[in-house]
């Protein structure tokens, strides 16, 4: 083997590094569909994120293809065999609170701040770097080295499903989304929908009925921010009491105000990853409880009373019976990502389940079509996503555990997260960083950021990891 100093490598580039990824961090890549055209399936943002890494790759001496306007990549090297990074330029939406532009690449204290610092676009950048050292060292590989660039990877993955409908399937590779060491076990995930039904009559004459309820944006992420619309037709001073009254001893932040001769409640949490709903505070559920305190109409209160049961409090499905836990993967959870509610058409729930291998999918989604039924609810709008393992003694993770244990001096141990990482849709993938141990996950939260220290460390492992995983 070459007698390389990744690390050094990396810092010689340091300053373009940080400027290229500043590029791409100012780019507000959130999924727009709403503006989609057939250029841009996912929004123009969204796109011109892809094509900065696609020009960027092109100025670097790579090969640049854009697979639909869903995906991309970059490759270099020839041979038969192919290797690949799996990454994702696309963020989810900023959300509120940030103290610097969320959309502006800033760095202060030696970390690099952005909506996708950490969640995709550093680690991106990272590996892009990577793969550029490699070929600007005129390394001897026998493999092709290929970055994939995704931009759906917050939604629904239609990147990584049109791409490889297209692509050679590599034999071997790895996302840089998620933690370090290995991470070599990811547990299943699915969406659905649980809709209320419409044979609750309208009440006509009741003293609170609720109009409109909205909280969240994503599956995947715990709400920061809840709104009701209230037609109040009862004493608007001891209703006020009791919300405030609530706030303080949920210790959370809201408002109230009249619009249009409606009264109406926001109510804020604490956003996070849906992998995790216990590390945030669930706006929407939050309001819900407290609703469900007084008296609402019957479609309304019908609503916020399913939320508190099945919800509150419970991020394990004890409500619907499909608690579950092994020893790998840990617990089920279920994230209420989004609810909605109109007094026509009622309410809407958007949950996000993630379970471990040992769950069965078939029968836990039956028990839920079940209890949601009791309570005049349906299943609809199912995706899933099964589980992900790949064997601790397969070549890719022996590799990548030669090049972490190399570096770092630390043992590479095997982790299991709640997480999908792009690396299942590899049909031999792990995820492979970039967030360090002992660093905090501020993935998908306010004043998100990345380490530059990390940055570098992160990028001087993707590059040995290519070379190694090159080789044959």
């Amino acid at each position: 083997m070459a007698n390389i100093d990744w690390k050094d490598e990396v810092e010689k580039r340091k300053d373009e590094l940080i400027r290229d990824l500043q590029g791409l961090l100012r780019i507000k890549s959130v999924l727009n569909e709403s503006k989609s055209t057939v250029d841009a399936p996912l929004g123009m943002e969204v796109k011109q994120a892809l094509e900065y890494m696609l020009e960027m790759g092109k100025r670097d001496g790579f090969t640049s293809k854009n697979v639909g306007n869903l995906a991309g990549h970059l490759e270099m090297g020839a041979g038969d065999g192919l290797i690949a990074a799996l990454c994702h330029v696309d963020v989810v939406p900023e959300g509120d609170g940030w103290s610097v532009d969320p959309f502006g690449g800033e760095v202060q204290d030696g970390k690099i701040f952005a909506r996708g610092a950490i969640d995709d676009k550093g680690p991106t950048m990272a590996a892009y770097y990577g793969m550029k050292i490699v070929n600007e060292l005129g390394l001897s590989i026998n493999k092709r080295i290929r970055l994939i660039i995704g931009t759906d990877e917050e939604s629904r993955w239609r990147c990584v499903d049109h791409y490889f409908k297209y692509e050679e399937m590599p034999e071997m590779g790895f996302a840089p989304d998620a933690d370090f060491p290995i991470i070599n076990a990811e547990k299943g995930i699915a969406d659905f929908d649980l809709k209320q039904k419409r044979n609750s009559p309208k009440e006509h004459g009741a003293k609170i009925t609720l109009i409109s309820f909205f909280s969240g944006r994503r599956y995947n992420m715990v709400p920061d921010h809840a709104r009701a619309v209230l037609d109040i037709q009862w004493d608007q001073t001891e209703f006020l009491q009791l919300f405030n009254d609530f706030k303080y001893r949920q210790g959370l932040n809201g408002s109230y105000y009249v619009e249009s001769g409606y009264l109406v409640l926001e109510l804020k949490g604490i956003s996070a990853h849906g992998m995790e709903p216990d590390n945030g505070k669930n706006a929407g559920l939050h309001l819900a409880h407290f609703l469900s305190t007084v008296k609402l109409d019957r479609k309304g209160m019908d609503f916020v009373n399913a939320a508190v049961h099945f919800f509150f409090e419970d991020s394990r499905g004890r409500a619907f019976g499909v608690q579950h836990t092994d020893e790998m993967m840990g617990d089920l959870t279920i994230n209420v990502g989004k609810m909605t509610f109109n007094d026509e058409d009622g309410g809407r729930f958007g949950l996000n389940m993630r379970y471990p291998a040992s769950f069965s999918m078939e029968e836990g989604m039956q028990k839920i079509m079940k209890e949601a039924e009791k309570s005049n609810f349906e299943v609809v709008n199912i995706s899933n996503l099964e589980p992900h393992y790949v064997p601790s003694d397969d070549i890719l993770i022996q590799k990548l555990i030669k090049v972490y244990e190399e570096q770092t001096n630390e043992k590479a141990e095997m982790l299991s997260i709640s997480g999908g990482t792009y690396a299942r849709s590899l049909k031999n993938g792990v995820a492979f960083g970039a967030l360090f141990p002992g660093r905090p996950d501020v993935a998908h939260q306010k004043d998100e950021y990345m380490e530059i220290e990390d940055l570098l460390r992160a990028t001087a492992l993707y590059a040995q990891a290519f070379y190694e995983l090159a080789q044959g």
